[in-house]
């Protein structure tokens, strides 16, 4: 026992004695700092700090001064003598650092803000944090450069430049999230978005068909999740953020986690949300025609409205509505980089308010039901980025992409003939999509180029009962059962023809095809044909200028055609207005190609 007592004594001051620890932390928070080097002028040994801000300086030449650096902080020069009396305590000091502001969404690859001839805004986690939005739709909203429309809680259509719905692009992660079935109406996708899980979103005013083809004819809103960090080394390094909150104008509870974790060439990034939400409760300075004065319940087989004990809430609107994100990240090789992304996003049912308020000439309700179905949206996504320095390209990455959507809209009537027919319309697209894109710089010519094929399968599915006896009525379906189908390529040049002067010039050209097919609706709507087939094409261009005379002030113009490609809800969509009005298929349309905007 003695003989141990004694090997350990020795054990612990030979190594004990000789392992002397520095430590790092910021001068304002008195947090530690990761990743500061360490070294000497005269030694090609370098020294970086953990997560906890340590470093082993034992091995340091004691007779030459340590230097401490970090970018993003005021650089230090210390001596052995003056660390000794700071108790191997350092303090840096953040430095303010001016760099150009970097976009994506104009070529798709990273551009100088300055050097794109469009007007493009960006939100990052910091204006996240101050805004504290509810959802996604609130986020865009709170910027005051979009305008969002809303029927309902569960809702958030923006609009950009009077642009909306199926002419603005929504990509995530460099994914296109625009489907065969998106409206000319109003549309709730962006929703599905988590802002707590957003990295970047940047939102480029104007047309932007020429990368990112059919529906950018308003503009693009690109939105970059959060995305694993690499730590490089062999330790493990955890980090990750929590948030809970509350807001009293509706009772929304929203709690929000994320964990961070790295090892060596590995990384894994893990979200949770979830979004509770009350009816929401009015300001009493509105509009007289939005307070909810009686709502609907049916009891003993009967509908009885229900006067509102305060006509300022609006019930039923409330919801919940739960988002997931797993990232996983492999840097086999400095040149080569995979990652692999999963996204989910369910809502529960919710009321689409509009409609439930609206009245009869004689004061009742139109409606007694009105919502809609769980709105569910995933993405499973494969990302292989690779750099190389070849006469074709530098950076190259290729997307892998799956997406499923689900939505459906339940109503019945308040009174008449259709008061006991409980309709639901179901609709589901399953989406697949693989994007290339390259980038090569030559002299004074930045070019971009890349390819993109899309294919959404649509299932559509119209079903209706008595709810009297839960017998099955026949209700033909909101869109025929289709194929659609994008194929296209595209190239731009970023130009500098002078110090201050850049060029951009681009070209697309864009092939579509659309399969439908209506026999299940033929029972209800007697069409000649039974299937449609529709192949066209496009091409747009691009060409804009910027002129930058200082550092403050840029002038710029932008030419661009765009288009918007049909789409099923364009060509297939069967829906009854009214009695006697009915939209019927149209197997002639081609794409819409504004003019040349500006």
């Amino acid at each position: 026992m003695r003989i141990v007592l004694i090997i350990s004594i020795i054990c612990k001051i030979v190594f004990g004695v000789n392992a002397q620890i520095l430590y790092i932390k910021d001068q304002n928070s008195g947090l530690p700092i990761e990743s500061v080097q360490v070294s000497q002028a005269n030694s090609k040994m370098l020294f970086m700090t953990n997560n906890h801000g340590e470093v082993d300086i034992s091995s340091l030449d004691h007779s030459d001064d340590v230097l401490i650096s970090k970018n993003g902080y005021n650089a230090t020069s210390i001596s052995w003598n003056s660390l000794e009396q700071v108790d191997y305590i350092i303090k840096l000091t953040q430095i303010s650092i001016n760099v150009d502001e970097i976009t994506i969404t104009a070529s798709r690859w990273d551009q100088k803000r300055d050097d794109v001839p469009l007007k493009v805004i960006s939100i990052t986690p910091n204006d996240v944090t101050m805004m504290q939005p509810q959802t996604a739709a609130d986020m865009l909203g709170k910027t005051g450069e979009v305008f969002i429309q809303k029927s309902q809680q569960g809702g958030g259509s923006p609009m950009i430049r009077g642009f909306a719905t199926n002419r603005l692009l929504y990509s995530v992660d460099g994914i296109r999230m625009n489907t065969a079935i998106f409206r000319g109406g109003n549309i709730q996708n962006v929703i599905s978005l988590d802002p707590y899980a957003i990295e970047k979103v940047e939102v480029m005013f104007g047309p932007g068909s020429t990368a990112y083809g059919s529906d950018a004819i308003g503009g693009v809103m690109r939105f970059q999740t959060l995305d694993p960090k690499l730590k490089g080394d062999k330790n493990t390094s955890i980090s990750g953020k929590a948030l809970t909150k509350f807001s009293s104008a509706n009772s929304e509870s929203t709690q929000h986690f994320d964990i961070q974790i790295a090892k060596g060439k590995w990384a894994s990034l893990s979200s949770l949300t979830n979004f509770r939400f009350g009816d929401m409760k009015m300001g009493r300075k509105g509009p007289e025609e939005y307070l909810r004065k009686f709502y609907v319940e049916r009891f003993d087989s009967t509908d009885h409205i229900i006067e509102n004990q305060n006509p300022l809430v609006q019930k039923p609107s409330g919801y919940t509505q739960l988002n997931m994100m797993q990232k996983v990240k492999f840097l086999p090789s400095e040149n080569w980089g995979i990652t692999y992304g999963f996204h989910y996003s369910e809502t529960s049912e919710y009321s689409r308010y509009d409609r439930l308020i609206e009245t009869t000439s004689t004061g009742i309700p139109r409606s007694a039901v009105w919502m809609y179905g769980p709105q569910i949206w995933m993405l499973n996504q494969l990302t292989i980025d690779h750099k190389a320095d070849n006469v074709f390209f530098e950076n190259v990455s290729l997307k892998l992409s799956q997406q499923s959507f689900e939505e459906s809209r339940i109503d019945r009537n308040f009174s008449g003939g259709q008061r006991f027919r409980l309709r639901t319309n179901l609709e589901k697209v399953d989406a697949y999509a693989l994007n290339f894109d390259a980038q090569k710089s030559s002299g004074d010519h930045h070019i971009f180029y890349g390819v993109e094929y899309v294919f959404d399968k649509i299932v559509s599915e119209g079903t209706a009962k008595d709810i009297r006896n839960n017998s099955t009525i026949s209700v033909p379906d909101r869109y025929p059962a289709s194929d659609w189908r994008s194929f296209g390529g595209f190239i731009h040049d970023a130009w500098k023809l002078m110090e201050k002067f850049n060029l951009l010039v681009g070209i697309r050209y864009s092939n579509y095809e659309i399969k439908s097919d209506f026999t299940r609706n033929l029972s209800f709507y007697p069409f000649d044909f039974t299937t449609i087939n529709l192949k066209k094409s496009s091409l747009t261009g691009q060409c804009g200028f910027v002129f930058s005379p200082n550092n403050t002030s840029k002038l710029s113009l932008n030419l661009s055609s765009a288009f918007r490609a049909p789409n099923v809800d364009d060509m297939g969509k069967i829906f009854d207005f009214n009695a006697g009005e009915v939209l019927v298929p149209n197997p002639n349309l081609k794409a819409s190609m504004p003019e040349i905007l500006m």
